[in-house]
């Protein structure tokens, strides 16, 4: 009898995830219309919304980078803003400006189109680090401070950048301060010989019709916001901890590795795993959660040695082999 009772309290403390579930499901069938493959650059862009990260996408031209993010910003109810990123992009081109108003001869503060709640950055290691440092305070704390007046961004408030990997010419490195920023480092692959014969006949099928009206919106400010806060409740067992504790740590002491991860890596993947096991139903992280974000999430944050870049190392190959030498908690 007590046994019993024990597990009817223990099944009331489990988180409802059941709606989470069918929204997520939602949204990839909305995206599904119109992208095709991809499956994992989806999910992990779910994720970081969810997480309430940011993400990085990389990859060559005209594998759906741009057209992902501007579909995944449709299916949510929220602001949408689009920055294309040049050399001669200037910081108050994102930010906004004080400008002059005659009627009362004061100035006012025009806010820049990164005042919304997806903001979809495209190709941004094509702006000098001047513009590219005016994304600190937003993308880490939310906020801006201008003329000494702070503005706090309205939730939720996610950036998604694109940028190419191939293109040197006309870029600029991101520095390491700004790639920490980002929760997601995604990289798009080609898609397979299958998914491009399915891309040429969906489009052909489409004729005239826009891929963004195509698309319908699943989720509110508001449910996001609460499914944020969902996730937060997801449990993640001490030795979970550990074992990511662990991961983290093994990056500092490398030798493959040059600058290894902070403990901002950490605590993404502690967030993103948590948002893993809830959108596969969990109210509970497993190490595959662990396992299948941690890649994401330290690629951009580690620096390899100059004598392993040269032998073709990539930092991929070395998260890899770093999570098969670490022992998998049960």
């Amino acid at each position: 009898m007590e046994e019993k009772r024990e597990e009817s309290m223990a099944f009331k403390s489990r988180i409802d995830l059941s709606k989470l579930q069918v929204a997520v499901e939602q949204i990839k069938l909305e995206l599904g219309k119109v992208i095709v493959g991809q499956h994992d650059m989806l999910e992990l862009l779910i994720i970081s919304i969810l997480s309430d990260g940011h993400s990085l996408i990389e990859g060559v031209p005209g594998v759906a980078k741009t057209v992902t993010a501007k579909l995944l910003a449709r299916t949510m109810s929220v602001g949408f803003s689009r920055i294309q990123f040049t050399p001669d992009l200037m910081p108050s081109d994102i930010l906004g400006t004080s400008v002059f108003n005659v009627k009362n001869s004061e100035f006012e503060y025009k806010k820049g189109p990164i005042f919304s709640n997806i903001v979809l950055i495209d190709e941004i290691n094509r702006a000098p680090a001047k513009t590219q440092a005016a994304l600190f305070e937003v993308m880490e704390e939310r906020q801006i401070t201008m003329d000494g007046t702070l503005y706090e961004m309205e939730p939720p408030f996610l950036v998604l950048a694109t940028q190419n990997p191939i293109e040197q010419e006309g870029t600029y490195a991101l520095p390491e301060a700004q790639l920490d920023r980002f929760l997601f480092k995604i990289n798009v692959t080609y898609p397979s010989l299958a998914d491009e014969i399915t891309i040429l006949e969906n489009a052909h099928h489409r004729e005239n019709k826009i891929a963004t009206d195509m698309i319908a919106p699943i989720l509110t400010a508001m449910e996001i916001a609460h499914y944020q806060n969902t996730i937060r409740k997801v449990v993640i067992e001490q030795h979970l901890l550990k074992y990511i504790a662990e991961m983290v740590a093994s990056t500092r002491n490398n030798a493959h590795v040059y600058l290894g991860a902070s403990p901002r890596a950490s605590l993404a993947i502690m967030n993103a795993a948590k948002a893993k096991a809830a959108i596969s139903g969990r109210d509970f992280v497993t190490p595959e959660d662990i396992k299948k974000v941690a890649p994401a999430v330290l690629r951009h944050r580690i620096l390899l040695t100059p004598e392993r870049e040269m032998e073709g190392f990539t930092t991929d190959k070395v998260i890899s082999q770093l999570m098969e030498t670490l022992e998998i908690p049960r």
